[in-house]
């Protein structure tokens, strides 16, 4: 049995064994274990916590997104009832300024019609004068030719003017 190598063998491997009890390596490799094992949960648990923090944010964010498009709409709207009453105020601008000059147009309208009444009048006047002057001119003579002549001036002048 001693020149057995299979003897040696486990006789080694029993002593091994000894030894390592001796030396007490399975409970350093428990205790490295279990070190692991609670650093894999600490690792564990601070995830679980990070998660719970990242939905936390993730919900927060998702809030103030709903937020931010609710006063989003609540801009949009505010604009166009903005825009509408602005656009209302200068089509209502517009208008009124469009009726402003047409009745300055209709004045000046008015008041070149006068005008022009005023200068055929003027015109005709001048005209009936002349014409007088030489009917009278030439058939009535004398200090009574003046006379009339001055009469019917100014009588013309009365009724046309």
């Amino acid at each position: 049995m001693l020149s057995q190598p299979d003897f040696w063998v486990g006789v080694s491997f029993v002593l091994f064994l000894v030894l390592l009890v001796y030396l007490k390596v399975p409970g350093m490799v428990g205790k490295a274990l279990d070190e692991r094992a609670d650093a894999i949960q600490k690792e564990l648990d601070e995830a679980k916590r990070l998660r719970e923090e990242a939905q936390a944010v993730l919900a927060d964010y998702e809030r103030k997104k709903i937020e931010a498009q609710a006063d989003a709409e609540k801009i949009i709207a505010q604009a166009r009832r903005e825009a509408e009453i602005y656009g209302e105020e200068a089509r209502r601008k517009m208008q009124e300024q469009i009726e402003r000059r047409s009745r300055l147009a209709e004045q000046k309208i008015v008041q070149a019609e006068a005008s022009a009444i005023k200068d055929v009048r003027a015109a005709a006047t001048d005209l009936a004068i002349e014409a007088a002057s030489r009917v009278l001119g030439t058939e009535v003579k004398g200090s009574i030719a003046s006379g009339l002549i001055d009469e019917s001036i100014s009588a013309v002048r009365k009724r046309l003017n």
